[in-house]
Parts: C-alpha cells; structure tokens; sequence
C-alpha cells in the first residue's frame, strides 16, 4: 500500500525535479496530483513513463491525500499549506516561509530526521534553504566528533537558485555579449551575471548581512546546534545549476584532516573527491543530477587552534530543494505514517 502524493508547483524547475526524483527513488505512489496556478493549468508533466496534466491548485481539494510536496513560494504557500494541512494532508514545504517557526521543524534526513515527529503540531514540514541543506550534511558528522564552535562560510550559487528566470538571464546576457545590438539588461539580479560575480543574495538587512546569509546562520543553528557560531557571505556566480561552498571550522577539540576525511567518507549523503592533484576536487558542473553532496580540498587550517578547511558541492535543485523534500516524504512515511 503507498501514498496519495500531491506535488504543487509542479511546472516549475523543483517541482518538475521533484517528480523525477520520486519516480528515480521509486516512492510508494499510489495516486499522484499534479497542481500549479490558473496561469499554467493544463500544462503537462512527466513522471516516469506517465505523462500528468496540472489541476488548478485554487479549486483542489487535500481531503483524502496524505503528502503535499510545497514548490510555488512563500506567498501561495501561506495561502494553500493550512488549507492542505487542515484536512489532514502533512505538507513538506520548500519556501522559507515556515522554516524558522517554532511549530514546524526544519529537516535535512542525514542530519535530524527524529524532528520529524514534531509535524504534527502543523501537520507541516519545513525543507531548509538550498545552500544550508548541503553545508549541514558535511557539519553534522564532524560536529558529533568534535564539537564545531564557529563556521565560516563562503558561498558560490548558481542561478538556478533564483527560478527558471535566473536561467534565462544568464542565457540570454551570455548571448548578448557577443551580439552587442542585443544587450540584456539586469532584470532578476542585481547588475550582469554573465561573466561577472555578485555578493549579493536576497534583500539586504539592518546589519548589512543579506537575507541568504542570515537564513544560512539561523538555519544552521535549527538543524544542527543552537550553539554553533556561523558567518556567510553568499554570493551568485554565472553557473547553470551547482552550489559551491568554502567552509572553514572551527572545532572544541582538535580533529585531524585524515579522521575528517575518513568521517565523510561514511558520512551518509556525503561523497568525498578528495586527491591532491590538479582536478582532484569536484566542481558544480561534474555535480548535476547526483544526489551526493562532494567535498573536496579538506585541510587543516593553521591559523587557529582547532581549524578545518574543506570545499562543498551540491546539485541546489536536488539536494538543496528537491531531493531533500522527497527524503523528507520517505522519513515520514517510515517513522510517522508506515504505508508504504
């Protein structure tokens, strides 16, 4: 017996992603609903060897399903997750909007997957940001060796963070380049992405940290440790699809380089590339469509007593969003809801 699985937003770059990877997983899916709004009703999806038509997410009724995978942001999540969530169907929402509510734990499976039984207080999940969700799967198993006490973290996304119109500004401003008499001006970043780097990443705040930074710092805290200390600086980079991460530790007692890299190695969801050669590292290009999230490039760092030094890779569509929403459904399923 499996599950009656909802995707809304199914259209989208994640929610597209998100039905590839639970016919990849092979989830127990006894009936599947595929949502979006007004604008894109009626367009068609694949899953698997099926192709699904979209059904209107404003006149959908969640009685009867048991999981809502949550890909259309914050705004029409505030609107459709408590509807869903009333009538008994546990939403796992991919939008920040609940991610730093008390009531709603916040999940990455290889990291905290006993928070899930805190959903029903909501009857909703949180997935964390997309660049969060890979650094705390290289944390956690190193914390509970040796106690991390602060990160410093540095960040490389890929446009594919900001939806398919990041995509496309990339793609179009690359082209314009060398077309002079079609420039493309900034619309979804800042200033040009082709051929340039932005530290910049959502709204900027009081402090002066950007919003992508604080939800970096506070998501952390959630998922691993209140205690941890952590700073970002997150920045866009004319990459397609990839999340790179320079991420320095900083740890209580003192962890060798090769015990770390043996720890990862074990670590689940966690790949290790590691040799000290040209191109022995992994780059976000040679990430696309795996699951892993690869670290390279691990090091001690001299400079303070107990430092490490290591690079992070993740696929943002899978493990930052889509993949770790599906895991998410596959905890519950087993620990909560055993249908499947």
């Amino acid at each position: 017996m499996g599950y009656k699985v909802v995707i809304a937003g199914a259209t989208g770059n994640v929610g597209r992603e998100m039905l590839n990877i639970l016919a990849e997983r092979e989830f127990p899916v006894d009936e599947l609903a595929v949502l979006a709004s007004r604008r894109s009703l009626g367009t068609e999806v694949s899953f698997g060897d099926k192709t699904l038509t979209t059904q209107d997410i404003e006149q959908f009724d969640f009685t009867g399903w048991d999981i809502a995978l949550f890909a259309i942001g914050s705004d029409a999540t505030k609107k459709y997750a408590p509807i869903a969530a009333k009538t008994g169907c546990v939403v796992i929402d991919n939008s920040s909007l609940y991610r730093y509510d008390p009531d709603v734990p916040l999940i990455v499976p290889e990291v905290n997957p006993d928070a899930i039984h805190d959903y029903s207080k909501k009857n909703i999940i949180a997935n964390p940001n997309c660049s969060t969700a890979q650094m705390v799967v290289a944390l956690k198993p190193l914390h509970d060796r040796a106690t991390i006490k602060r990160v410093v973290v540095s960040t490389y996304q890929s446009v594919s963070g900001a939806g398919k119109d990041g995509i496309d500004e990339l793609w179009d401003q690359t082209k314009s380049i060398y077309n002079p008499t079609s420039e493309v001006p900034p619309n979804k970043f800042q200033k040009q992405i082709a051929f340039n780097v932005i530290p910049q990443i959502d709204v900027f705040m009081e402090d002066g940290t950007t919003k992508e930074e604080w939800k970096m710092v506070a998501e952390t805290k959630k998922i691993v440790d209140t205690s941890i200390k952590v700073t970002a600086t997150c920045v866009r980079v004319p990459v397609f699809v990839g999340h790179s991460e320079a991420v320095n530790i900083e740890f209580e007692d003192f962890l060798d380089e090769d015990e770390a890299r043996d720890i990862l190695r074990e670590a689940p969801g966690v790949m290790v590339i590691d040799k000290r050669e040209d191109g022995g590292y992994v780059s976000p290009i040679e990430c696309v469509g795996d699951y892993a999230t690869f670290i390279s490039r691990i090091r001690q760092d001299s400079t303070i007593e107990n430092g490490l030094n290591l690079w992070c890779v993740s696929d943002n569509l899978r493990k930052g969003a889509a993949l770790n929403a599906v895991q998410i459904a596959e905890v519950l399923g087993r620990k909560v809801l055993k249908k499947g």
